[in-house]
């Protein structure tokens, strides 16, 4: 099969403005923030009831209660956890830190994926999922050794966080983010779709972007409220 040149430079671009796009919105004030994440919120929905409109016409009234579970609960605890745990005075441990833990969950659910996809091309041969043939066992463990291994350096270069907190956040994110990706590849196997959408030109639709995110984001929240 030739090299696609076309279709990489189309997935490059795309990826550059989608970074850019995200790192503005994180970093830039409370506003972009909330701006951002209320878009990407109801691009999550709209795939979703898409998506289970192919797998089934009955049943909406269910379709609301996994929404909400699966999408916009999950966006308020990241909003909670990037306004400094306003709504839990008292409770939430890294105050003034925000910007930081909601950047922490992001880059260690986009590093993980990077080093997934590239220990599993290099040296991946164990099937790790029916439900996603091309993920492996290597890609998988390897992906979340090597993300947990980035943030902690990273961590300890910068002395942004306890290294052990970014070890912890970061395996969180690594492993649940893999489940997350699982359940998203089902329900798309179940409509029988290849991807949630196209708002992304060679990337896929929003879930396809975010299902890490959702699934990382209430296990991160718990652990920075009430455990750590």
């Amino acid at each position: 099969m030739a090299f696609d040149h076309q279709s990489l430079r189309t997935r490059s671009w795309t990826a550059a403005i989608f970074v850019a796009v995200m790192l503005t919105g994180l970093l830039w004030n409370a506003w972009s923030f909330l701006v951002l994440f209320t878009i990407i919120h109801f691009g999550c929905w709209f795939e979703l009831v898409k998506l289970l409109k192919k797998i089934t016409e009955k049943n909406y009234p269910l379709y609301s209660l996994f929404g909400l579970l699966y999408i916009s609960l999950p966006v308020l605890m990241l909003m909670d956890l990037r306004s400094e745990g306003n709504l839990h005075k008292g409770l939430f441990i890294f105050s003034g830190n925000g910007r930081l833990i909601t950047c922490t969950i992001l880059f260690s659910i986009w590093i993980n994926d990077t080093m997934a996809y590239l220990v599993g091309s290099l040296i991946g041969k164990t099937p790790f999922s029916k439900i996603s043939p091309k993920k492996t066992w290597e890609g998988t463990l390897g992906g979340i050794l090597l993300c947990v291994l980035t943030i902690v350096a990273i961590a300890w270069f910068t002395k942004a966080l306890p290294l052990q907190q970014a070890a912890i956040i970061a395996a969180v994110c690594g492993i649940s983010g893999t489940a997350g990706d699982l359940l998203e590849s089902k329900l798309k196997r179940s409509a029988q779709v290849k991807d949630s959408g196209t708002f992304m030109p060679g990337h896929g639709g929003f879930l396809d972007r975010f299902d890490s995110l959702l699934t990382s984001v209430p296990l991160v929240w718990i652990y920075i409220l009430f455990i750590s």
